[in-house]
């Protein structure tokens, strides 16, 4: 149990240094924590963070730029909302020029040991 909520840490973590106005995806987060094809286990994090403030889980998205976590939001358009309100362009449920305003943890960030000093 401790290393779930070891794990569901460090997710928050990357997801607190998403800048706004960026997304990144499920993956690409599993992948910077060196837990590649735990992408449910972050969605599954992400899902528990509703009741912390300062996670910012809107900006992670499929790995098609799907807002594919948006029945976690309270409402259909809660979280579509949320990131066109950063300047992010939704149509469809889906993150125009994703390719261009993805972040990727492992670019941004380096190392993953580095991510909590």
């Amino acid at each position: 149990m401790e290393q779930k909520e070891n794990f569901f840490e460090k997710v928050y973590e990357v997801v607190k240094k998403i800048p706004a106005g960026r997304v990144t995806s499920y993956g690409a987060i599993a992948r910077y924590l060196g837990s590649t094809g735990s992408s449910r286990m972050v969605g599954w994090a992400l899902n528990n963070s509703h009741r912390i403030e300062s996670v910012p889980a809107q900006r992670v998205v499929n790995r098609f730029g799907m807002l594919t976590g948006k029945h976690h939001f309270g409402g259909t358009t809660a979280m579509q909302q949320m990131l066109e309100s950063e300047g992010v362009e939704i149509r469809e449920n889906q993150v125009q020029d994703f390719e261009k305003i993805f972040w990727d943890p492992s670019i941004e960030l380096g190392r993953e040991e580095d991510l909590l000093q």
